[in-house]
């Protein structure tokens, strides 16, 4: 069985005990979150997609850490007129850890 939920402006596919990274959530550590926009849920025979979330259904996971991703050089520069600007980004995530999923 697997969902694809929505956070965070990105779609994932998860299922039970996977992992994922997802975009920073305002939850402690240990704690639980619901993540309620559920695209699609199957479990392998029979499928039920949502216009555009499917109703009732819900992915329960647990935080298991809040982090920084690795570090992304933007470099920008004009040739031939000594313009170079390097700058960085680390984004932060949540990982979270599937513990179940209710159609």
């Amino acid at each position: 069985m697997y969902a694809i939920v929505e956070t965070g402006g990105k779609q994932y596919r998860v299922a039970k005990d996977s992992y994922i990274k997802v975009e920073k959530l305002d939850v402690e550590e240990n704690g639980k979150v619901e993540l309620s926009n559920v695209l699609l849920v199957t479990d392998g025979k029979e499928a039920k997609v949502g216009t555009p979330y499917v109703d009732g259904a819900k992915v329960s996971c647990t935080v298991l850490e809040h982090g920084k991703g690795k570090k992304i050089h933007v470099f920008k520069y004009k040739p031939k007129k000594k313009y170079r600007k390097l700058t960085g980004h680390r984004q932060q995530y949540t990982k979270l850890k599937v513990d179940d999923i209710k159609a």
